[in-house]
């Protein structure tokens, strides 16, 4: 069928076969198809809507387009983490040497951030050297060493993927619920995974904002996680505040580190218990343990031991990466950076916080991206020093920017300063971290 009559049977309204959506996916990696077509046949489903086989099928066919790992030579259950992306979201640098210690393989292909959001890869590569371009063959290896790899998505993995999200995003289709599972797990699902566990963020950092999008999202992504045969859970998490204590590439590895030796403060203990949580789930669903408590004892443990961070470190030696961030983490710290305070205007508790408004205050210093291309500022960055319903006087510190220039701090300290929101009444109550489990 010629493109333009698939177009035009999306675009009244009626439903796709697996032949017409696997012509439109071959379009798209042959070239027969082009941009303007691939856009106004994602319009149309965005607009006239996708039924569950058309979303399967759609994942199915994506995930076909380009190669499907197999690490079946692994002799160890293979499990991976995503998460929808937040403010200070840093779990991944934890959960993936945290697991390993416990004896799962962790095939991780990860993303860099885009728009507010922060991306894995943009945090590892603060680690001077630390390489996340690997072949499939070095990627394998690395993860028969240490236990787990972390990389970029390579051209062979979901290739139809990468070209259907840049025009989403350039034509305003992203925020639709089968095409972000259709894009999420064709790539998930071509690391030859047999546990997959989600972290679907909810809250004003979040991409869902509200919690009954979120759980549609949660609970769509672990339904076709299923029907692939990979054993699948979702948690949905808060994002109504920065996760942890540090937002920005380097201050997030900083703060993984510091977990990783044990070493937890209070305003990084939520970045530790999410992390614990992810990675007790995924050694329930690999059989590691019978239940989550005795998941959640070994995680513990294999903190507590030094085991996890043993892995971390030979991981980042196996990607090239410096080690002596390891042992010193404050390597990773920029002391040239000119401190700016966010202080409290007024007297009384912090009721909300805008978590966007931090994501965008950290882009717009150079620490996040706007567009693809543009180049990222590792070292720059901010900490919170307050969380919602502390109580706060004026003049006090309520977070900390770290910037090239006074110039570069003047220009979102009002921003900063307006994300947070204090009452003269206690009326909120700690936000829960962890809000409900999709299984």
């Amino acid at each position: 069928m010629r493109s333009q009559e698939i177009i035009a049977k999306k675009r009244d309204g009626e439903e796709l076969s697996a032949g017409e959506i696997n012509s439109f996916i071959d379009g798209i990696c042959d070239g027969t198809w082009a941009d303007y077509q691939i856009s106004a046949l994602l319009m149309a489903m965005f607009t006239r809507g996708l039924s569950i086989d058309e979303q399967d099928n759609l994942t199915r066919s994506m995930l076909h387009s380009g190669e499907v790992l197999d690490f079946s030579d692994i002799d160890a259950p293979k499990a991976d983490k995503h998460s929808t992306g937040g403010v200070g979201d840093k779990t991944s640098l934890i959960i993936a040497p945290l697991v390993a210690a416990c004896g799962v393989a962790v095939p991780m292909i990860s993303g860099r951030g885009l728009g507010h959001t922060g991306g894995t890869l943009d945090k590892l590569e603060a680690i001077p050297g630390y390489n996340v371009n690997l072949s499939t063959g070095e990627f394998r290896k690395i993860i028969k060493k240490c236990g787990f790899a972390m990389a970029g998505q390579t051209a062979e993995i979901a290739p139809a993927d990468k070209k259907i999200y840049a025009l989403r995003d350039a034509t305003a289709t992203v925020p639709y619920i089968p095409l972000i599972v259709a894009s999420i797990m064709s790539k998930k699902l071509a690391e030859g995974l047999d546990v997959l566990v989600l972290d679907v963020k909810t809250g004003s950092g979040a991409f869902m904002r509200e919690f009954e999008d979120s759980k549609k999202l949660a609970e769509a992504l672990v339904k076709t996680g299923m029907s692939f045969g990979v054993r699948t859970e979702a948690v949905i998490s808060d994002m109504s505040q920065p996760l942890g204590r540090f937002v920005g590439n380097a201050h997030e590895v900083y703060e993984c580190i510091k977990i990783l030796k044990g070493e937890v403060d209070t305003l990084s203990q939520p970045t530790w218990v999410l992390s614990l949580e992810l990675s007790a789930r995924i050694l329930v669903m690999a059989g590691v343990e019978p239940d989550i408590e005795a998941a959640r004892e070994l995680a513990q443990a294999a903190l507590d031991n030094g085991s996890a961070f043993e892995k971390f470190r030979m991981n980042v030696e196996c990607q090239n990466g410096d080690t002596q961030i390891c042992d010193n983490p404050e390597r990773l710290l920029d002391n040239s950076l000119i401190e700016t305070k966010i202080v409290a205007m007024q007297s009384g508790f912090v009721s909300e916080i805008d978590t966007l408004a931090v994501g965008n205050a950290i882009v717009a210093i150079g620490g996040g991206r706007q567009k693809a291309d543009d180049k990222i500022d590792h070292a720059v960055g901010f900490t919170c020093e307050t969380n919602v319903t502390q109580k706060v006087n004026v003049g006090d510190t309520l977070g900390v920017l770290f910037c090239r220039s006074k110039e570069q701090a003047d220009s979102v300290v009002s921003e900063m300063t307006a994300a947070f929101k204090i009452s003269s009444e206690n009326t909120q109550s700690t936000p829960q971290l962890i809000k409900e489990i999709i299984s």
